[in-house]
């Protein structure tokens, strides 16, 4: 299996959702060292350093709309390599925000 970003998301209200982000992979986690996530601008703090391989590398966090997200894989070798995901945040009504 590959390594990707997985995601979780819940609506708060007033245009808001609060979300989490992760690195799906068996074996290939062990390889992996950290994560840079680097999210939209607009954030305070864009760029957020993950350690926890227990948590799969987890970011967990809110905002108000949906946007592509980067992740700049380190691995264990010092190789590095980058993972972008499209953030789906789903309305009430079960259509998703536009980016």
């Amino acid at each position: 299996m590959a390594l990707s970003i997985e995601q979780s998301e819940h609506y708060l209200g007033n245009g808001r959702w609060e979300w989490s982000v992760w690195l799906a992979g068996k074996s290939e986690l062990d390889q992996v060292d950290h994560l840079m996530y680097i999210l939209h601008s607009t954030f305070h703090d864009p760029v957020r350093t993950v350690k926890d391989r227990s948590t799969s590398f987890r970011l967990e966090t809110s905002s108000w709309g949906a946007f592509t997200l980067h992740a700049k894989i380190v691995h264990t070798d010092g190789r590095e390599s980058v993972l972008n995901h499209d953030l789906v945040l789903l309305n009430p009504d079960g259509t998703p925000t536009l980016a």
